[in-house]
């Protein structure tokens, strides 16, 4: 198990299940976290109170502004943002592609990847200044093809992937890497409510995903840059 004491860990979408899982894996391993969901409510519901080691930051990730606050708020705290792992995210079945409406196409996209824009701009000067940092992001394997009702998500967790590839070939002279995981459906009480016929046990649990995550963020990734890392569960 890698040792991450002194690390500051920042964490998109902490409320969320998978947001829990990453919170606790990285805890286990010594980690200061900066945990951020758009309520402070909701964070401390999941978790309590804060502790010297765990701060939490409300800022809605589509304003730049709050989450440019947010990360500055986090790196007084600590005096330094060594990773951030962009989690929050969303899923919604579309229209077909010729009739996929604005509103299907702009929710998504700022999901699941303006969210992301707006992260790494506001952490990745910090990690420029320090001279290192670990970015992983949440992509998904439906990036991987499309599929039907589903061209506006498939597309906008693409695009994760594609500015995932483009900042590891910008950042990782300045010692700086960025990576993605794909993983396929996660094993939510969400998703077990939304397809009840489903088997869950081909799913992938939060807990498994979230090392996955922390072996990116790890010094024992140094090496890996732009990978799109697939899922998907254990069967």
């Amino acid at each position: 198990m890698s040792d991450l004491r002194e690390q500051t860990v920042v964490v998109t979408g902490a409320a969320g299940h998978l947001g829990r899982a990453v919170a606790a894996a990285f805890d286990a391993r010594g980690a200061q976290l900066v945990l951020l969901d758009r309520e402070r409510a909701a964070l401390q519901q999941v978790y309590g109170g804060e502790t010297p080691r765990r701060l939490f930051v409300a800022a809605d990730l589509l304003d730049a502004a709050q989450v440019e606050s947010a990360l500055r708020s986090a790196h007084e705290r600590h005096g330094r943002i060594d990773v951030l792992c962009n989690l929050a995210g969303g899923f919604r079945m579309g229209e077909a592609v010729h009739e996929t409406s604005a509103r299907t196409w702009d929710f998504l996209m700022d999901i699941n990847a303006r969210t992301v824009l707006h992260a790494v701009a506001a952490a990745v000067p910090w990690m420029q200044k320090a001279g290192q940092g670990r970015i992983v992001n949440v992509a998904a394997g439906a990036a991987q093809r499309g599929m039907a009702q589903m061209g506006a998500y498939c597309a906008s967790k693409s695009a994760v992937i594609r500015l995932t590839e483009s900042m590891a070939a910008e950042l990782r002279e300045q010692g700086i890497n960025v990576n993605c995981v794909l993983p396929t459906i996660i094993d939510t009480p969400d998703n077990r409510a939304a397809m009840p016929d489903a088997d869950p046990g081909r799913w992938v649990a939060p807990a498994d995903l979230a090392e996955v995550i922390v072996f990116l963020a790890s010094p024992a990734a140094r090496a890996v840059h732009g990978a799109a890392l697939p899922v998907s569960g254990l069967s």
